[in-house]
């Protein structure tokens, strides 16, 4: 599977097949499953009515989608009704599920989610992924997906696929991070490193933490400007329910946009980027504090509790996001901004100036700011997500093994 699981789209999101009688049965076999995922349970009759297909039609589709695993039948879908009741269907709790995982500088993390969206394992490891080889680190995050697929197993859930985040430029093969410098890898096939018998997609944990607020947050406009961040800062910019990647994929770079020419050096090979003025670490340097394993609940105590120089270095860190924030604001003018990864927990302290800044510098008026309720699990939700969006896409590839 070369393309990127989440852009492996059919009737549910766009990607057309062709116009032959498989090709359209793959197309109405997504439009039952993205209608049952999105309003179930419903009966077959009510499935029809909204897809617009006969019952019959319907019917030899869900009985399609049942034999697979990717359905099931609830009982009857209307009690007390006159006439025999339809039996309700709903997305199967068993059977194909999206496995995630995720490389951070500091941990690593894997799940597991069904085909309903909820997370049925997850495993979690601390500590330094910098300066360590890639063998080593993605050695260890098998051990975690094999944890969590071992799990889920014992519930009845197989995986589908595997998709994988990683802070770094990930190349449109979908498996290749081209360069991860707070890791300092490049040009690293994960495809040869992590398990070869799960269908595999690789992308950049800022694109998927988008992805996931997509997906996942209620309430989030079509075009929205996400913005995460650990040590390191990203972006996704999502432009009509599309995630906006550019020519070579690499596009929402924001942490090395520079907001300060002449500023310190950057691993990017820079100088004066927003991640050594709004990253973690830099956060930490500029409140004098030491890193630890829970830097922003540190940050956010110390905030918390008035430390005076936290304050400032918060105050900085969200005036040095709200200048590289405008330039993407004037630039691509999205309807909101979403404040996504450590930064939602350090929302209340970088926000007024970060708001100050965009209102000052914004052409237009001041675009509005949102705090993700996903949080640092976006981008692992978003790899495990973009797996069942892939399954919802596309169900005729899992009932065919494809």
């Amino acid at each position: 599977m070369t393309a990127p699981l989440h852009e492996a789209r059919t009737a549910g999101s766009g990607r057309s097949l062709p116009d032959t009688q498989q090709g359209i049965r793959r197309r109405n076999l997504a439009r039952v499953m993205h209608t049952v995922s999105a309003e179930g349970p419903l009966s077959r009759a009510a499935v029809a009515s909204h897809i617009g297909l006969t019952r019959a039609a319907v019917s030899t589709l869900v009985d399609e989608l049942l034999r697979s695993g990717l359905l099931e039948e609830l009982g009857p879908a209307r009690p007390g009704r006159v006439g025999r009741p339809g039996s309700a269907l709903a997305v199967s709790g068993h059977g194909p599920a999206g496995v995630g995982a995720e490389v951070g500088v500091d941990h690593l993390a894997a799940c597991v989610v069904d085909l309903r969206g909820e997370v049925r394992a997850r495993a979690v490891r601390h500590g330094t992924n910098r300066g360590r080889s890639p063998e080593a680190v993605t050695e260890e995050l098998t051990a975690l997906i094999r944890e969590v697929v071992a799990e889920a197993g014992q519930q009845g859930l197989r995986p589908a696929g595997l998709g994988v985040a990683v802070p770094g430029l990930i190349a449109r093969d979908g498996r290749t991070v081209v360069r991860a410098p707070n890791l300092d890898w490049h040009d690293i096939d994960l495809s040869a490193l992590l398990p070869p018998e799960f269908p595999l997609t690789v992308d950049n944990e800022a694109n998927l933490g988008g992805l996931a607020e997509l997906w996942l947050a209620e309430g989030v406009p079509s075009d929205f400007l996400h913005v995460s961040a650990e040590i390191g800062i990203g972006a996704a910019v999502v432009v009509d329910g599309r995630l906006l990647r550019g020519t070579r994929g690499f596009a929402g770079e924001l942490g090395h946009v520079p907001v300060e020419p002449d500023g310190p050096a950057c691993p990017c090979g820079g100088r004066g980027c927003l991640e050594q003025y709004a990253g973690e670490e830099a956060v930490l340097r500029a409140a004098g504090l030491e890193p630890g394993e829970d830097r922003v609940g540190l940050l956010a105590a110390r905030a918390a509790e008035g430390d005076r120089a936290v304050r400032r270095a918060l105050h900085d860190a969200g005036a040095a996001l709200g200048v590289a924030v405008t330039g993407a604001v004037n630039l691509l003018d999205p309807r909101t901004v979403v404040l996504g990864g450590a930064l939602a927990g350090l929302a209340p302290w970088l926000l007024p100036s970060l708001e100050a800044e965009l209102a000052r510098r914004t052409a237009g008026p001041a675009c509005p700011v949102s705090v993700s309720r996903l949080g640092p699990e976006g981008p692992l939700l978003g790899a495990a997500h973009s797996v069942v969006r892939a399954v919802l896409d596309d169900p005729a590839s899992v009932a065919e093994g494809a």
